[in-house]
Order: C-alpha cells, then sequence, then structure tokens
C-alpha cells in the first residue's frame, strides 16, 4: 500500500487544524481562570436558568451561573454567580431572571445600583426578581387581569 502525497497532505491539515483548536482551546480555558469573583443571589424562581447561563449586564456577558441550590429554610432558590473581576458591581444591585424574547433563552441580568461600596468576593445580592412564567402571564390575561373591577 502506498499513499499518495494528497493523502499525506490532507492528513497534515487535519492534525494541523486540531491541534490549533486545541490551542485556542487551552489559551480560552487558562485566561478566564482566575479572573473570577463569586456572588450568590436569592431567588423565588429559577426557571429556564442551569450552571453555565450567561450573567449579563446592559447585554454584555459578564459572567455565568456557577450553581442552583434550594435553601430548605425559605425554599428559595439560590444561584452562585461567577462574575469577571474586572466588572466590579456596586453592594446594592439588582439581579433579575430575563429572557432573550417570548422564545428565547433565559439569563440573569444585573442592574448596577449607586451605592459606593462594592460586593465582594462571597458577597449577595439581596435585591431579586424571579423568572416570570408565561403561562402565569396568559392565565392572568385571559382571566381579566387583576379582578378588580371597574367602577363607573
Amino acid at each position: 500500500m502506498r499513499e499518495s502525497p494528497a493523502e499525506v497532505a490532507t492528513g497534515a491539515l487535519v492534525i494541523l487544524a486540531a491541534g490549533a483548536f486545541l490551542w485556542w482551546g487551552a489559551a480560552r480555558v487558562s485566561a478566564g481562570a482566575g479572573a473570577d469573583y463569586s456572588v450568590s443571589a436569592s431567588f423565588r424562581s429559577v426557571e429556564g436558568v442551569s450552571p453555565g447561563t450567561d450573567v449579563r449586564m446592559a447585554g454584555v456577558k459578564i459572567g455565568r451561573v456557577s450553581g442552583l441550590t434550594l435553601d430548605p429554610a425559605s425554599f428559595r432558590a439560590v444561584a452562585d454567580l461567577s462574575l469577571d473581576k474586572d466588572v466590579p458591581l456596586p453592594a446594592d444591585s439588582t439581579a433579575v431572571i430575563s429572557s432573550d424574547g417570548l422564545l428565547g433563552g433565559a439569563f440573569v441580568e444585573i442592574f448596577p445600583g449607586g451605592d459606593l461600596e462594592n460586593l465582594e468576593d462571597g458577597g449577595q445580592i439581596f435585591d431579586t426578581q424571579g423568572a416570570v412564567s408565561l403561562l402565569q402571564l396568559l392565565i392572568t390575561y385571559i382571566g381579566g387581569g387583576s379582578g378588580s373591577e371597574e367602577t363607573p
């Protein structure tokens, strides 16, 4: 069996491309290592959010959800957020679970507050708003809103 030069060149190109992807992936992983700090936020509902979900501020990704747990005392979902160290958050910031549109995925959106002190590693965001259920909104709309009657 004899290999043609075209087969050898193609094989070398595939190996080179695979090596380039491995190098790029390793550079991305090492660039993010040690560049994060963690904060937590407690939500009534984290529907649509899972570990790895984006954390955004003004539409720009600033971190990810690193874990979700249930607080057995309050029965609220606690989201651990891993945030970029280059983006300090004021201590009175707000965390809201938003979606990318009617059928889009959920993400955690951070609205910065005005406090002069920033959240430290291990801090907590106290002002939160959980996920809004589309089904619950439809039921409310079809049912006539809040249920209060208008007086003439």
